[in-house]
């Protein structure tokens, strides 16, 4: 499977600007990010989760592991949502700028992207990154989480973990 072509902002397939089906689509995405299954799933994500090495990011994919069913729950959300971009549903820029959220969590699986593809699925995280590499809003919200995660998993408190 060769994947999606990645077309480019403002080449005809992605919308230039955001309109008010963006503002519906954008507002349905909150209103099911308060659901309480996901809600607790996006706080392990968030709080929790913090993957200092490919085996970590690996082992979360693994049935037995605690944070299993809340890593398949969040990244597939983030990935229905970010593919709405992708395919010129909804305005990237637009739609980045209200789910910093999944680009974090893209940024704490990111130093081992090209490793954790090939160990679990070469289409992990497709959408997530295409925001973050083909949106400005998107570009710059991932920079700044991708820095805060780097942080974090130099922090000696990250070394006892």
């Amino acid at each position: 499977m060769t994947g999606l072509p990645i077309p480019r902002i403002r080449d005809g397939l992605i919308k230039d600007r955001p309109d008010h089906l963006d503002v519906d689509i954008v507002l349905r995405l909150y209103e099911l990010r308060r659901e309480a299954v996901l809600r607790e799933a996006r706080r392990y994500m968030i709080a929790e989760f913090w993957p200092d090495s490919l085996d970590a990011a690996i082992a979360i994919t693994k049935g037995d592991h605690p944070g299993n069913a809340s890593y398949r729950q969040v990244t597939t959300y983030w990935e229905m949502a970010f593919g709405t971009a992708r395919h010129g549903i909804v305005n990237p820029d637009y739609l980045a700028e209200f789910t910093g959220e999944g680009l974090f969590v893209f940024a704490k699986f990111h130093p081992w992207l090209a490793e954790f593809r090939a160990a679990v699925s070469p289409r992990a995280f497709r959408h997530a990154e295409w925001i973050a590499t083909h949106s400005d809003e998107g570009r710059t919200i991932f920079e700044m989480f991708r820095q805060r995660v780097e942080a974090r998993l130099r922090a000696p408190a990250a070394k006892g973990r």
